[in-house]
């Protein structure tokens, strides 16, 4: 499947709080020039929670229109009802579409028998891979190894998104399933040595920032060239920090609006990044390598 940086892309929205399509446009034409892998579409950093029904199903759309077939789509169709995730699912359907992404069941606290009948019900019903999702920072439910393992041997379901920052968690993965399984960082301040630990790359916040590096990143650790991979990973490591000094996608919002690129809104319950980080933010996205003056 995908390898390298995959961008969990923000959704932009305008002045009137709709979606913004002309943002949009200049985000895809952004990623797929500075060498994005994939996008993964209306997920945690897509505000997701926030798009109405009808929004998310126009959202995937557009987006795969106007990627039109530059760049691989994936997109989050997850729920903690396995029924609406699927209904979703089918929604969006799109022969143009690469993969869905659906996250563990939130708030109801499934046991891992009900994680691994969720995924399997989903990945039964539709007609594209599925990328399973563990984020229980998030979630609170906690999809352990053994039911990852247990759901990669479902012809259809391709991954995890290993949200959890734990390395030993990403070597206990890695023993289990075999070597087709894709494992990607969910934390982009462990993406590096997930890789080194045997992962295929990272489903990235960081990267709607500085997409290149993050790039260049997976490139050299993927070819195992850790040393120079290191070298800018301490250079993204500020940047990481300040991304995560209030809730995900809050800063990374404001930060993708001072390249030019979206407007810096952000639908309730979330707020607009706060006035005390902005100057760190920006010192951060410099150390980075972000050219702020040239984006858009």
């Amino acid at each position: 499947m995908f390898t390298g940086s995959l961008v969990a892309l923000v959704t932009p929205f305008d002045g009137n709080n709709r979606v913004d399509y002309t943002s949009l446009k200049r985000l895809v034409d952004f990623h797929v020039e500075q060498g994005t892998s994939a996008l993964v579409i209306s997920g945690t950093t897509g505000e997701s929670p926030t798009l109405k029904r009808s929004e998310h199903i126009e959202f995937v759309g557009r987006t795969l229109e106007i990627a039109n077939a530059r760049i691989p789509v994936l997109a989050g169709t997850g729920s903690n009802s396995t029924f609406q995730s699927i209904e979703l699912s089918r929604a969006v359907a799109d022969p143009r579409l690469a993969a869905y992404m659906a996250v563990v069941p939130y708030y109801n606290k499934p046991t891992q028998e009900g994680m691994f009948r969720h995924f399997s019900a989903i990945a039964d019903a539709v007609d594209k891979p599925v990328l399973l999702y563990n984020v229980p920072g998030r979630t609170v439910a906690d999809m352990l190894p053994e039911t990852i393992a247990r759901l990669a041997s479902h012809e259809n379901i391709f991954g995890v998104k290993e949200a959890t920052g734990d390395i030993d968690r990403a070597r206990a993965i890695k023993a289990l399933v075999d070597d087709s399984f894709m494992l990607y960082s969910g934390d982009d301040f462990t993406a590096l040595p997930f890789i080194e630990a045997g992962g295929h790359g990272v489903v990235t916040v960081s990267g709607n920032v500085a997409p290149r590096q993050l790039s260049e990143l997976c490139r050299l650790a993927l070819a195992g060239k850790f040393d120079d991979a290191r070298a800018l990973d301490e250079a993204l490591q500020p940047l990481n920090k300040m991304l995560f000094v209030e809730s995900n996608p809050i800063p990374v919002k404001w930060a993708v609006s001072e390249m030019g690129l979206i407007e810096p809104h952000i639908r309730l319950p979330l707020t607009p990044y706060s006035e005390e980080h902005h100057e760190a933010m920006r010192a951060a996205m410099q150390t980075a390598g972000v050219d702020l003056e040239n984006t858009a």
